[in-house]
């Protein structure tokens, strides 16, 4: 992986109740479970659904 940057995402917030497209934001995100952990490539998309839903998910550390 030289030169790709990763982000790891935690779900801490739970979709229920909340606006159908944020839900569909966490799908695409590959979340779907509370305290689910993700590493997707750090693009500037990813970044921008993060900030669609900052409520709901963490940028995890390490």
């Amino acid at each position: 992986m030289a030169g790709k940057k990763t982000i790891k995402i935690k779900q801490i917030g739970s979709p229920i109740r909340r606006p159908k497209d944020q839900r569909k934001i966490l799908i695409g995100l590959g979340l779907n479970k509370m305290h689910k952990v993700v590493e997707l490539q750090d693009t500037p998309e990813v970044r921008g659904a993060i900030r669609k839903v900052p409520h709901m998910v963490e940028i995890v550390e390490g």
